[in-house]
């Protein structure tokens, strides 16, 4: 009989992987949602898809903080670990010198035979010589008794440096396992969000698009910037508010920056989160805030809603997981969720957290 032969399989290359790739995305589309997120509904209304969107932007949102803050601490510990092994092997080449010159006190000592001080007395051609040489050992003894206790304190000194490198590692690791975890958790949430999107006719998702924050003179400006149709800056009037010249600067960088895309993670200089983009209005003004919006509230004064002037950062949600740049007359520039770009929106839109002024 004759054996059977597994055909030989053919990788996927050029246009078949693109056409595999396109295929695996349209399953996608229609596949049954993840992370909780249950299965596609079919019948829900524009009204009702718009809500459950809302909600999943918002989760994913929450995780993207969460993210950041992760991102932020694993760099730190990076940091950390790279300065404990740089220490370390400075602190083992200074050992191995004095290893070396413990080896050569040792070989000095082997070339004397090691003799007993009174039979290396009594053996001598002239006393008084080696009297002297005697004294000049006993004070190589005690160079050599420091020499000795101080490889011993090297050695403890790496050794504890060993130990607080594996407490980093250790340390990055975790970090490291929460950057997955959150990064599952924001796709999940984005993923479903597309599909359910995908449910909706073209004209639907572009009006439920419109109706994700935006002003008509917001959404102008957005449309404006991202055609490049406009060098858009902080209008006059906008920037004189402004308590101090930093804060002007950081609202005219923030306008500057109307119509990027909305890439969860990013803070510049083509596209943003909502405290990505704030923190680099306020970078390009010589002003280093924290990373995330949980931080960021705490960076300056708390002022009240009543007290905000242009370039006060407004945050919203119970959990502080949304932040914007006030600009004046109820409005802020903010990078919203990935169905929009930065734009200008009315603060009342979200529910409304609290409010610091930075500089």
């Amino acid at each position: 009989m004759a054996a059977h032969r597994k055909p030989r399989q053919r990788s996927l290359g050029g246009q078949t992987a693109r056409t595999a790739f396109t295929l695996a995305l349209a399953g996608a589309a229609t596949a049954t949602a993840f992370d909780g997120t249950g299965q596609a509904e079919p019948n829900l209304t524009a009204a009702q898809v718009k809500a459950k969107v809302a909600k999943l932007y918002q989760e994913a949102e929450e995780a993207t903080e969460k993210y950041n803050g992760a991102q932020e601490k694993a760099k730190s510990a990076e940091q950390r670990l790279a300065t404990l092994r740089d220490e370390a092997a400075r602190k083992e080449e200074k050992l191995n010198s004095a290893r070396e010159a413990l080896g050569s006190m040792a070989a000095a000592q082997y070339r004397s035979s090691g003799l007993d001080p009174a039979v290396q007395l009594a053996l001598s051609d002239d006393p008084d010589r080696y009297l002297d040489g005697a004294a000049f050992a006993e004070r190589a003894g005690d160079r050599q008794s420091a020499a000795v206790a101080g490889v011993r304190r090297q050695l403890r000194e790496i050794e504890q440096l060993r130990g607080a490198a594996r407490v980093e590692l250790t340390s990055l690791k975790t970090r490291q396992a929460e950057l997955r975890t959150h990064k599952k958790t924001i796709t999940g949430k984005l993923g479903a969000a597309r599909r359910l999107l995908s449910q909706l006719t073209a004209a639907e998702r572009s009006r439920i698009g419109e109706e994700a924050g935006g002003t008509a003179a917001g959404d102008r400006a957005s449309r404006a910037a991202a055609t490049g149709r406009a060098d858009l800056q902080a209008p006059g009037s906008t920037t004189a508010e402004a308590p101090n010249s930093r804060a002007a600067a950081a609202v005219s960088y923030a306008y500057s920056k109307l119509g990027s895309p909305y890439v969860w993670g990013a803070t510049g200089p083509n596209a943003f989160d909502c405290s990505g983009l704030v923190l680099a209005s306020y970078r390009s003004a010589g002003v280093s805030l924290p990373r995330t919006t949980y931080a960021q509230i705490g960076a300056g004064q708390r002022i009240s809603r009543s007290e905000l002037l242009p370039g006060d950062l407004v945050f919203f949600y119970s959990g502080i997981t949304h932040v914007g740049l006030y600009i004046g007359n109820g409005q802020m520039i903010h990078a919203p969720n990935p169905s929009a770009p930065v734009r200008v929106a009315p603060i009342d839109e979200m529910p409304f957290a609290g409010a610091t002024r930075v500089v």
